[in-house]
């Protein structure tokens, strides 16, 4: 959430421990300014100590009509799993109809490539399925890619506007399971909605394990959590077929 100058090193270190055992993580919602850019550098500085080497990129800020919705993403990895190919890039296609264009990256892992697609929809009162209709056209406008939908759609995977992603053969990870944070725990039960997700390719992919990071669970309240993120961060393992 707002991944910027705002972030303490303790809060930075939080991040980190939750993330350094995966090899290849997408980060939505870093700030547009200077600060959104150091606060990755100083993430990755962080991963660096704990047992294994990181790579990463950030994107340029989104071109957002609204300044104040502007953002940048980033990818960071283990380059001794994974390789990066060629430069990440911000999808120019649908730049005008989609708030937050997309971040894409391509990597091989042991020769086999795949593409991150990263998303980081507008709020659910600005109608994400607008920006998430134009997904169906990915798979046609890049036929040579193996492309992975990732991000927060603040949209639940069952909505229809990924019905056209689904008879393509792209299926969610996750299916009721809800991954934003509340304001307050109702019943011990501290998540709203199921707004995360990854869509993969299933004649190409399949997936053997997933789940959500319930980082929230060691802080001793979800206000306190929150300050890390209002979304957990959520995960697969991906074998190629």
């Amino acid at each position: 959430m707002n991944l910027g100058k705002s972030k303490s090193n303790s809060e930075l270190e939080v991040m980190a421990n939750a993330i350094k055992t995966y090899d290849i993580i997408a980060i939505q919602e870093v700030v547009a300014g200077p600060g959104g850019s150091q606060a990755v550098s100083r993430l990755v500085a962080i991963l660096n100590t704990k047992g294994s080497k990181w790579d990463f990129s950030i994107s340029n800020s989104t071109t957002s009509s609204n300044p104040a919705s502007r953002e940048r993403y980033a990818f960071i990895w283990k380059p001794s799993k994974v390789k990066k190919t060629g430069n990440c890039w911000l999808d120019q296609n649908y730049q005008k109809e989609i708030d937050r264009e997309p971040y894409m990256g391509t990597f091989d892992y042991k020769g086999k490539l795949f593409t991150v697609v990263s998303f980081h929809a507008v709020p659910k009162k600005k109608n994400p399925e607008s920006e998430l209709k134009y997904f169906k056209f990915f798979p046609k406008l890049y036929p040579k890619l193996n492309l992975i939908f990732m991000g927060d759609f603040n949209c639940s995977q069952s909505h229809t506007v990924f019905n056209p992603l689904k008879k393509m053969g792209y299926a969610p990870i996750l299916q009721h399971q809800k991954t934003s944070l509340r304001q307050k725990c109702i019943n011990n039960d501290c998540l709203a909605s199921e707004y995360d997700n990854l869509f993969y390719n299933t004649q190409k992919l399949k997936i053997s394990q997933k789940g959500i990071v319930a980082f929230y669970m060691n802080f001793k309240s979800i206000k306190e959590a929150r300050k890390i993120s209002d979304h957990v961060p959520i995960w697969c393992t991906i074998q190629f077929k």
